[in-house]
């Protein structure tokens, strides 16, 4: 993972509502394709997206159709809020302003300024924009055999 302290939980919570960005609007999306697709242990995902309905990022169906879609669209929700959301405050950067015996460091503005841009950049990218950029991504990648 990248410079956080990010949970499996927070990454997989991610991983969910980025596969859910990836669907159609409004068409519920069954567990198991998520738990497929972005190979999530189906219990622990259930636990995820229940921890998601309850902080309103996404909603459940119930029935033959039923499933999970995005509460909001996919653009008005960021990684940021998610992550704030399901780490409750565990992003922080473990180095703290002050250094050892809580003695001043001059570290500490430094890691400040980082995690303030850091938070901007999380906060800046909504899903909608990481779907559009990570399909296209992957677009380059699958050769096209059209003759």
């Amino acid at each position: 993972m990248g410079p956080f302290n990010i949970s499996v939980k927070g990454e997989y919570a991610l991983l969910a509502i980025l596969d859910l960005a990836m669907q159609r609007p409004g068409e519920p999306i069954k567990i198991a394709g998520i738990a497929k697709r972005q190979r999530i242990p189906r219990k622990f995902l259930e636990l995820i997206l229940a921890a998601l309905k309850q902080g309103g990022f996404v909603e459940s169906r119930r029935g033959a159709d039923g499933g999970y879609l995005l509460a909001r669209p996919a653009d008005a929700i960021t990684v940021g809020e998610v992550l704030r959301y399901m780490e409750g405050g565990r992003t922080r950067k473990a180095a703290a302003p002050q250094g050892p015996a809580g003695a001043p460091t001059p570290f500490g503005a430094l890691w400040t300024e980082v995690e303030t841009m850091v938070t901007g950049i999380l906060d800046r990218n909504s899903f909608a924009e990481l779907a559009r950029s990570w399909q296209e991504r992957q677009a380059r990648y699958i050769p096209n055999w059209d003759i």
